[in-house]
């Protein structure tokens, strides 16, 4: 739990440092995104109207030359504006506040001129330069210029056409793409742009300070490629990589959980193998020893009792090859050296010794045995000592978890194209999840009944080695309480 908590807890602690600095970085760089466009829009708004006032002072100075000429002032007023692309519509006040020009006003000249007289308080034939005025959202150029008479009132309504095409057409142009420059109204509606607007994000508008009042030089994107878009899709692709980086630090959080378990239950299942062999290992030699010097102190009154001994002392001993025999040949398997030597074996004899090895326990413990094997068998292709082996296992296992009742049943016949060998019991049986578990090496069943009674734990393990090993399979059907069928299938 505590290597768990030591992966868990920093890798948590990154996965959130990772997304505020990630928040962070974003807002910062979307910032200072909109700040380098809105600095970027105004010098644009600043070179724009730096231009329009170059070519209003150039437009102002025609006029005084041309009001200054002799002869008709209409037909050359009316020239003048037809010349100067920036002036929408012209007025001209003498001193005593008469409309010079235009002779003719149309709708909308009314509230201009009204404007115009307004100014015109005492004093206006002095104020030099030019100043600008409001007449709703237009605004009016106004300057005190002179004709042969004396001092007269001028006023210039700018053209958004003129504007395009005299100023902006020739101004703006120049930006680097993929930026787009546009011109908005106050209503938000371009009076100019340089390519259509259609899919373009806006980055930043700045209004300008004189000229065109509502009016805002505006900066746009082409969707998807503005800065403030590249930070975003950065921060995606960063939360990407972090929520991966969460991921498989979270896999790896559980496969190292499971890695832990599982060597922590291989170690149990190891130190109860040791204990288990130990013990396995020390009943016979304690039989045997104790047979030995019992007949070497001259204990033993007759020869039957002797013979009796020796039997003990015998079995005793295949008992202990054959745990010797499982631990080497588990050994062997681990390491990939375990070879089998394959030969044409007949079946019947071998079924015979195995059970010929187990006749004293059997006969010890009670059991009744029934044999029965197919006539005209074939023989199979084998190696007689490892299938000797896994049968002497089975029958083993038949032995030490039976129950009250005492019978054991071995047959073998033809099945499925090959011999298939069974060893029955009427012992404490397998339950059903975990039938197939009891073939996995250092696995005993969980129950206080099987655990009771002593064993290795891979004597199932080697059979299915052996089975698997010479292209067969073991099957297994059992319920719990009324006993097992352990079946060695063998091809030809």
């Amino acid at each position: 739990m505590f290597t768990l908590l030591a992966i868990v807890l920093p890798a948590a602690t990154v996965a959130v440092l990772g997304y505020v600095s990630l928040r962070q970085w974003q807002h910062s760089a979307e910032l200072l995104s909109r700040e380098q466009a809105r600095d970027v829009a105004a010098m644009a708004a600043d070179k724009v109207e730096m231009v329009l006032r170059a070519t209003e002072d150039d437009a102002l100075a025609r006029l005084q030359a041309t009001l200054a000429a002799r002869g008709p002032v209409e037909p050359a007023l009316d020239g003048f504006v037809a010349a100067t692309p920036i002036a929408q519509r012209l007025y001209v006040l003498d001193r005593g506040a008469r409309v010079v020009y235009p002779r003719a006003p149309v709708d909308g000249d009314a509230p201009v001129i009204s404007a115009l007289r307004v100014l015109m308080t005492r004093g206006w034939e002095d104020r030099g330069g030019r100043r600008e005025v409001a007449v709703g959202e237009i605004s009016v150029l106004t300057a005190v210029l002179r004709d042969g008479r004396g001092p007269v009132l001028i006023g210039i309504t700018r053209s958004a056409e003129g504007l395009r095409r005299q100023v902006l057409e020739s101004l703006l142009p120049g930006q680097e793409a993929p930026t787009i420059y546009a011109i908005v109204d106050s209503a938000g509606r371009p009076v100019y742009s340089q390519r259509p607007l259609d899919g373009a994000d806006l980055v930043a508008a700045v209004p300008f300070r004189n000229g065109f009042p509502g009016w805002r030089i505006a900066i746009y994107q082409p969707r998807g490629t503005s800065p403030v878009a590249s930070v975003r899709r950065q921060v995606s692709i960063g939360m990407g990589a972090l929520a991966v980086l969460i991921v498989v630090i979270a896999a790896g959080v559980v496969a190292v959980g499971r890695l832990v378990r599982r060597e922590t239950e291989m170690a149990r299942l190891k130190a109860d193998f040791v204990a288990n062999v130990s013990h396995d290992l020390k009943t016979p030699l304690s039989v045997i020893r104790m047979y030995g010097e019992t007949l070497e102190m001259g204990r033993v009154p007759d020869d039957a009792s002797r013979q009796e001994y020796y039997r003990v002392i015998t079995r005793e001993s295949e008992r202990l090859t054959r745990l010797i025999d499982n631990v080497l040949d588990f050994s062997r398997i681990e390491g990939g050296r375990r070879r089998y030597d394959m030969a044409p074996t007949a079946v019947e004899p071998l079924v015979r010794e195995t059970l010929d090895a187990f006749a004293y326990p059997l006969g010890q413990h009670g059991f009744k045995v029934e044999v029965e094997i197919a006539p005209d068998l074939p023989e199979v292709a084998m190696d007689a000592d490892a299938v000797g082996q896994a049968l002497a296992n089975l029958v083993d296992n038949a032995i030490k978890y039976s129950g009250d009742t005492k019978w054991l049943r071995v047959e073998a016949r033809a099945a499925d194209g090959g011999v298939g060998i069974a060893v029955s019991d009427r012992g404490i049986g397998v339950p059903r999840e975990e039938a197939q578990k009891i073939f996995e090496k250092f696995y005993r069943v969980g129950r206080s009944d099987t655990q009771a009674r002593r064993g290795s734990g891979v004597g199932l393990a080697l059979v299915k080695h052996v089975a698997e090993a010479h292209g067969g399979r073991i099957n297994v059907e059992s319920r719990p309480g009324e006993g097992s069928r352990f079946t060695l299938w063998l091809p030809r």
